[in-house]
């Protein structure tokens, strides 16, 4: 697919200092998840006794309380991804440079399974999307005030994994049944264990910044290279992260393909390695904090292949007075989640964001 040429939209994305002022960080480690979730149609459930362990959980349920957004009665469920970015461990050798801050969620995805399981919309939301953010409490107990006009993913720099949760549903008034989070380090190592992701390029990739220099055409990727074309913002489209969440989308198809590639005849060694890794790749909410849970949710969505898959980002504006933020749209938003609640496509004419055009034309799965 030949990659389109876009304007610059708001040159503030350009200015000196921005690149550096931004965290360089996985914005589509959350993808993880796809690879966890698709395993369960593999014919792999045999293998993942004794799993157990590997899997971290929230109790959101118990930690919100019963404020919430009430639960679908049509067939549908919606979950939160979130990549994580700790800069702890690995994934300070991985995200590049220190610790500034704590916790971030540079990746949020609310993924709604459609009634009958073979279809599921993906909205992106950008993480320099100014929003209110609701009063919370973390999963220690500790209170954190409102908060007005903050970028999304304080959400759960602030307050973790219940308080982002709390903010999408005060966001979309809709009710998060599960909650699904990946960092650097599982990205890139189900990647590796997957043995690489194939996708086509549309045009040369030279970005030094995330380490990736593709010539176009069509490259199979180990989790290093995965985890730079992710990442890359300045080497394609218009070089905004709104550009570069339309990279990832396409990247998610990619690595979808993979996964659904998949079957019976797998050997049990490589079945288990993959399992291994998912599991101790995610952080999830206590609902899906077994192996048995996740299984049974995972076997769910083994009929929605890439084709069954759209996927949109939240309709935004660049803000007037910083170019490096973002304002919901609140026409196009509306659209979207009324159509989320009734369980019904996401209309075209809710997302024409031209803002955040070019970047899936760029990259494809073959």
């Amino acid at each position: 697919m030949s990659a389109q040429s876009t304007p610059d939209h708001r040159g503030a994305h350009h200015r000196p200092g921005a690149r550096t002022r931004r965290h360089r960080v996985l914005k589509a480690a959350a993808w993880t998840a796809a690879g966890v979730v698709a395993l369960g149609g593999a014919g792999a459930g045999y293998l993942y006794a004794g799993l157990d362990g590997n899997l971290a959980s929230v109790d959101i349920d118990r930690i919100l309380g019963a404020d919430r957004p009430g639960k679908a009665d049509d067939g549908s469920e919606n979950i939160l991804v979130l990549g994580s970015d700790t800069r702890s461990g690995d994934n300070g050798e991985l995200g590049g440079g220190t610790d500034a801050g704590g916790a971030r969620s540079d990746t949020a995805m609310i993924v709604h399974v459609h009634e009958g399981r073979t279809r599921a919309s993906v909205v992106s939301v950008p993480r320099d999307t100014l929003v209110d953010r609701p009063a919370c409490t973390d999963a220690d107990g500790g209170t954190h005030p409102a908060a007005r006009g903050v970028m999304f993913n304080s959400a759960y720099a602030t307050g973790g994994a219940a308080c982002a949760v709390k903010t999408v549903e005060s966001l979309t008034d809709l009710r998060m049944d599960h909650y699904l989070e990946v960092d650097f380090t599982g990205f890139r190592e189900l990647v590796d264990e997957l043995g690489g992701v194939e996708v086509t390029t549309g045009e040369d990739i030279d970005d030094p910044d995330s380490h990736l220099d593709l010539e176009a055409g069509t490259h199979r990727l180990d989790g290093a290279q995965a985890l730079g074309l992710v990442r890359t913002r300045h080497g394609v489209g218009d070089g905004s992260d709104l550009g570069r969440i339309r990279l990832q989308q396409a990247f998610v198809r990619a690595l979808a393909r993979q996964v659904g590639e998949i079957g019976v005849l797998t050997g049990p060694e490589k079945l288990y390695g993959l399992a291994d890794t998912a599991t101790e790749a995610v952080t999830t909410d206590s609902g899906l904090g077994s192996v048995d849970s996740l299984m049974s949710f995972a076997a769910g969505l083994r009929n929605i292949d890439p084709a069954g898959l759209r996927m949109v980002t939240l309709p935004v504006r660049y803000d007037p007075a910083d170019g490096n933020r973002v304002l919901v749209e609140e026409t196009g938003a509306r659209q979207v989640w009324d159509a989320l609640r009734n369980d019904r496509p996401i209309p075209g004419s809710a997302t024409g964001n031209p803002a955040a055009g070019g970047a899936e034309d760029v990259v494809d799965a073959p």
